[in-house]
């Protein structure tokens, strides 16, 4: 975090990110969910960058030069907003990437590194496919290193764990420091703040072992098999995450076959305090270790602030849809988004401090209310806005395949305008519906936290 970013200094990690694959699906097309947690006040935007061609330069991270490519791709990002990385986000290839904080066993160095958001990024602007995320990432990680580091600009760093999706594969890739290990998803998986890749790992290098030895892990990790995560992860601070994980996996091995855009948007909304993951989804707010997060009390005042839904597509017959919600998915409203189009501006729009122009405020603001305000109007807002997502769901996939049809017949420019025009118009009545849910007052007592 920068030094403007105190309120992360409680913060601790609860993200939850999760993949079906194709054969786990009800359509039969991979289908990718991710909550980004972080501090509850640090705006999160969505930012779209048009893929350039370079001549030279730095490609933008703030602690280390990496080299920029001679070509980066067009690109998607939820982007905290003093970050150059982002904490999902998905490309014109339809390669999708979430991260989480892995809390490591290794120990902060005085090294400057990457910042783990600045990997996700750097991926899905030179990948054409998952399995091509998978090697930028671990050649960056294994060159600039990513990780704990101290630094004078105040910002938290930590160990990073990946899930990368497209239409056809999906990858787990687990990093500490320089180190890291690969697992390829077969049918559907959760990560979360814990370390999982075992002795099951597709793929280590050979310095994983060797820096287990210098750190005395020699025990722990090596066995008939080098154990990546029983090495390197600290499982005594990832209760928390154990718990979501537990909870994610039994939901999605419950729906498995029939798992949708819906069904995984469901799991990013649940609320169960994890102590049976075989309970029914839970709707309203309950402990500290559900999936969709409020932590607006104690030390850690941490919140799920942005949420992504990819519905992607191996066979052409539609666009992918990304559905894209701000703030807290249980109090949002999931867009539909489209890479093939332009973003509305106003969804970049999330200042430092409240402002009446960005839709992240608007949505922080409706969460709080309802957090206040008690269980009877979180239902009554889960209501109201319930009725314009479900319109969104009509529409969408009628202008994927709208706008495939137009691309396929050589009419790339009429599809972008359609598309743009579509979530132009979207986010208008999303914005103007959660307004009128916030009395006045209320976005005052709010913005003036």
């Amino acid at each position: 975090m920068n030094a403007n970013s105190n309120a992360a200094n409680n913060w601790q990690e609860s993200c939850d990110t999760m993949v079906a694959l194709g054969p786990s699906t009800r359509g039969g097309n991979t289908v990718f969910a991710k909550n980004s947690d972080r501090p509850q006040e640090e705006a999160q935007p969505l930012v779209m960058v048009a893929a350039a061609d370079h001549s030279g330069g730095h490609a933008g991270a703030q602690f280390v030069d990496v080299p920029q490519l001679g070509h980066t791709y067009r690109h998607v990002g939820s982007k905290p907003y003093w970050c150059t990385g982002y904490e999902h986000g998905f490309n014109e290839y339809q390669v999708v990437i979430g991260n989480e904080a892995l809390p490591s066993r290794l120990p902060a160095v005085d090294e400057p590194k990457l910042v783990g958001m600045e990997v996700l990024r750097l991926a899905l602007e030179r990948s054409r496919s998952a399995a091509e995320a998978v090697d930028v990432i671990t050649g960056l990680v294994g060159e600039f290193g990513q990780g704990k580091f101290v630094n004078d600009a105040g910002v938290r760093t930590y160990d990073n764990i990946y899930l990368v999706a497209d239409p056809a594969s999906a990858y787990v890739v687990e990093c500490v420091g320089h180190e890291w290990a690969v697992k390829r998803v077969e049918e559907f998986t959760s990560i979360s703040n814990v370390g999982q890749i075992g002795k099951d790992a597709d793929s280590v290098p050979p310095g994983a072992k060797s820096l287990a030895t210098r750190l005395g892990l020699f025990e722990m990790g090596f066995g008939e098999s080098f154990d990546f995560a029983k090495a390197f992860a600290d499982v005594g601070t990832s209760a928390s995450g154990i718990a979501r994980q537990c909870r994610s996996e039994a939901m999605l091995g419950a729906g498995a076959g029939r798992l949708d855009v819906r069904s995984l948007a469901g799991v990013l909304t649940d609320h169960s305090d994890g102590q049976n993951p075989d309970e029914p989804h839970v709707t309203d707010v309950a402990g500290d270790t559900s999936i969709c997060v409020h932590r607006t009390t104690g030390e850690s005042k941490g919140a799920s602030t942005a949420s992504l839904v990819a519905d992607l597509c191996a066979t052409d017959e539609r666009l992918p849809v990304y559905w894209c919600g701000m703030y807290s998915p249980c109090m949002t409203v999931f867009m539909p988004m489209f890479i093939e189009g332009d973003l509305p501006n106003s969804l970049s729009v999330a200042r430092e401090t409240p402002s009446d122009d960005s839709p992240w405020w608007d949505f922080y603001r409706l969460t709080h209310y309802g957090l206040q305000a008690g269980p009877e109007m979180r239902a009554e807002i889960r209501s109201g806005l319930l009725v314009l997502q479900n319109e969104l769901f009509e529409s969408a996939y009628e202008m994927a395949k709208k706008g495939r049809e137009l691309i396929g017949n050589g009419a790339s420019g009429a599809a972008s305008e359609l598309l743009t025009g579509y979530m132009a118009e979207n986010a208008r009545r999303v914005v103007s519906k959660v307004k009128m849910l916030v009395p006045a007052n209320a976005r005052l007592i709010s913005a003036a936290r």
